[in-house]
């Protein structure tokens, strides 16, 4: 970390401001180039941007400076507020570039340097990255809990007992023939173990609520063709973004929308027609719909009016029964649920219906402590080893299956890792952060 980067960190594109970031060894040289006296850390002030290559005025702007130890990255770092400008802002990052050991930063590089600093946890800048993608107020809600560390805290809390009880052990297999040794230190061992096995199982059997808040509550529609899938899909998203058409097998590929119901990420996904197919494309096609459907949050089985028979079984996915076209009359609107995308009858109804359902499934008041696979992951390894310590083994394994645990735990929030590891979860941030 001896180069000085820099990036732009507000959007692309015509703005009123514009913000970009420095941090590293020679943020304050570079500062002084730009605008010549530096401003008191914290404090913005208003300086004149120059080239420091030939003293050319490029702009006006607020600074702002922080001192190491004390900003986002744990660097000497700052901020230029400028006007939004095209010119303005690649004016500024040229000269930024001219400057010796500076260089534009990689994807997530500030985050990165914030979390080797150790100012953020892996999990909170896991929150972070969440929070910048977060479409929905329940997906803000759930990255703003992670970054703000309930999964750490948790997780150092379960590796605290656990080096607690490691070094019990540890202390009657290397020094049970000293007399300042206890000779009950394993005594309730087990019990310590089950009930700390249990608190992590607990958080693993959540529904994986978390990861569908994050990657949204998947709702597919399905059903034979020219059930009125694709109208469907254009009447909930508000958009034509399906084909409709009266000849049978017109969708052959999965169309995805993602939707905000209160708050709620809901990604609606059309698919092919259920029927014998016609051709190789069409049959890959309805391969892609059962697939989607088996994964799915909710499948609504669409039945058109001249259709009977009883909705398939999608290997336990929730399937709702709706009966489309309603208008054309010929059923019992009061023992199924029916649809009109003529006249509008029953989707308002359907729609509140569908948000009911992923509240109640996703639960986003009670925000859930695990959002990533990698979470997961590493506390099902914790709880297989726990799960392994038993009366029967001997004190030298039982303590290895401890360490084993902690440091799961410990890769959790960051404190052992692969760099492979740091590279996938900070590569997928935005330049500027």
């Amino acid at each position: 970390m001896s180069d000085t980067i820099f990036a732009l960190a507000s959007g692309a594109g015509l703005s009123a401001i514009a913000v970009i970031r420095a941090s590293g060894p020679k943020a304050e040289d570079v500062l002084a180039r730009l605008c010549g006296e530096l401003p008191e850390i914290r404090r913005a002030s208003l300086r004149k941007i120059r080239d420091p290559r030939n003293g050319a005025l490029l702009d006006e702007a607020l600074v702002l400076r922080f001192g190491a130890g004390a900003s986002f990255t744990g660097e000497p770092s700052f901020e230029l507020q400028l006007h939004g400008g095209r010119a303005v802002v690649e004016g500024v990052l040229c000269a930024l570039g001219s400057c010796e050991q500076c260089r534009m930063a990689e994807p997530g590089e500030f985050a990165r340097r914030a979390f080797l600093n150790g100012r953020l946890d892996l999990t909170a800048a896991e929150g972070l990255a969440d929070l910048i993608e977060a479409r929905t107020s329940a997906q803000r809600d759930q990255a703003l809990v992670l970054a703000g560390g309930q999964l750490r805290d948790q997780a150092q809390g379960w590796r605290a007992d656990l080096l607690e009880l490691q070094a019990q052990l540890e202390a009657e297999i290397d020094f049970s023939d000293e007399g300042d040794v206890p000779a009950e230190v394993t005594l309730g061992f087990e019990t310590k173990v089950a009930a700390l096995r249990a608190s992590m199982q607990a958080a693993l059997t959540d529904g994986r609520r978390g990861e569908v808040l994050r990657e949204g509550f998947i709702v597919v529609l399905a059903g034979r063709p020219n059930a009125g899938k694709s109208s469907l899909m254009n009447s909930l998203s508000r958009r034509d973004v399906a084909i409709v058409s009266a000849t049978p097998g017109t969708t052959r590929d999965v169309i995805e929308v993602s939707l905000d119901l209160d708050g709620l990420p809901v990604v609606l996904v059309d698919t092919a027609g259920l029927r014998e197919a016609c051709d190789e494309v069409e049959l890959e096609g309805i391969r892609r719909a059962q697939a989607r459907a088996a994964s799915a949050d909710l499948v609504l089985w669409l039945v058109a009016p001249d259709e009977d028979g009883q909705e398939p079984d999608f290997e336990g996915v929730p399937v709702w029964r709706i009966r489309t076209k309603s208008d054309l009359g010929g059923f019992d609107s009061h023992t199924e649920q029916c649809i009109s995308i003529r006249t509008g009858e029953g989707i308002a109804e359907l729609l509140d219906k569908v948000c009911a359902f992923a509240r109640d499934t996703l639960r986003p008041q009670e925000p859930a402590l695990i959002s990533r696979e990698r979470h997961r992951q590493a506390l099902f390894q914790a709880v297989e080893g726990l799960g392994r310590i038993s009366a029967q083994l001997p004190i030298e394994v039982a303590a290895e299956e401890l360490r084993l645990a902690a440091r799961s735990l410990s890769s959790l929030i960051g404190l052992v890792g692969p760099e492979e590891v740091l590279g996938e979860i900070f590569g997928r941030f935005c330049i500027g952060k």
